[in-house]
């Protein structure tokens, strides 16, 4: 199996410990994390040769990044270093009925400031079968945009698969911005990953009869959206995550696989979560690793959201599980079970 290059920003995340609000004691948790970067941690934990790019500080916060990633089995060779700060990121866990909140102080970071020289795409590339980015990359700025243009291309070039998760912030763009830069992105993409909202939010798609805040999700909707997005963009693969928000401590978690003609749902999954994100990255991980492994439609949908299941019970951006546990859950074992 070829290298998995993933593009993207990893960010210093400092927390309140447990669900404390912020302030509430003078203590945050100073961690890691990243959509792309949470990816390529999945993958490496899962044995797949994963290789981040970013560009960051040559200082010892940036460093702690590479760190962090290298101790968990990324390759981290494609650094770019360089830049004055590193991305930060404030989260609140919420609780109950008390959502999340999420803070970000990433303005003028070392990746945001990037240009496209930073990066020699064909070197990168080499010995790749796969490049994943997200929606929120090209979000960062107009270099960044052009940046995943050109990774694209070479990956495109090479033969690489192309994965893009939509991923859409809108504390970081608009999506009339959103929609111009991934149209023109998207045309590059052969597996797209969205979920019950990013597809409206930036294509303006949605699924009818569906009530997003109120916990109302309609199967046959999604089908319709995820045959738009593969009709409009020839996406070889449409992956859907279905996430019924009960609360912010309960949520129902499902996902669909678009292969386009058929379409198969995973089973679905009661979360008592411990910590949300990074469950989105997690079930892109899942989906890249068990398409890289010839594993079916059915088969592939499974392995994805037991995978991020098991992320919404890891402190942390990272998820932090085995093959073996996301197949053993994937099976029908999602008992919690002490394993002696």
């Amino acid at each position: 199996m070829g290298t998995v290059v993933t593009f993207g920003e990893i960010m210093l995340r400092l927390a309140p410990e447990g669900y404390y609000r912020f302030f509430q004691n003078d203590r945050l948790q100073a961690t890691f994390g990243g959509g792309e970067a949470n990816v390529a941690v999945s993958l490496a934990n899962f044995g797949v040769n994963s290789r981040f790019v970013t560009k960051l500080p040559a200082h010892a916060i940036g460093e702690g990044a590479v760190s962090a990633l290298r101790g968990l089995g990324v390759d981290t060779g494609s650094i770019v270093r360089g830049g004055e700060r590193i991305g930060i990121y404030y989260l609140e866990k919420g609780a109950s009925q008390r959502g999340s909140v999420c803070i970000y102080d990433r303005a003028h970071s070392a990746i945001q400031e990037a240009e496209p020289s930073d990066f020699d795409w064909d070197r990168i590339f080499d010995g790749a079968e796969w490049f994943h980015f997200t929606g929120i990359t090209p979000a960062l700025g107009s270099n960044l945009v052009n940046i995943c243009l050109d990774a694209c291309k070479a990956a495109k070039t090479k033969g690489i698969k192309i994965s893009c998760d939509l991923n859409y912030r809108n504390k970081l763009w608009t999506r009339q911005q959103a929609r111009e830069a991934m149209t023109k992105l998207c045309e590059y993409v052969d597996v797209c990953i969205s979920n019950e909202e990013d597809a409206k939010d930036v294509f303006g798609i949605e699924a009818e009869g569906s009530d997003i805040t109120g916990g109302k999700l309609d199967r046959e909707g999604y089908k319709s959206v995820a045959k738009q997005l593969a009709d409009r963009f020839e996406f070889e693969k449409v992956a859907i995550t279905l996430r019924t928000s009960i609360s912010a401590s309960d949520n129902d978690w499902q996902g669909m696989l678009y292969d386009g003609s058929e379409n198969y749902f995973s089973k679905q999954y009661h979360l008592h979560i411990v910590d949300r994100v990074g469950g989105g990255d997690s079930f892109g991980a899942g989906l890249i690793y068990s398409l890289l492994n010839g594993y079916s439609s059915q088969e592939s949908i499974e392995f994805a959201v037991a995978a991020s299941a098991l992320k919404h019970s890891i402190e942390g951006d990272f998820n932090r599980v085995t093959v073996e546990e996301v197949q053993k859950l994937a099976g029908g074992d999602g008992s919690g079970r002490v394993q002696r």
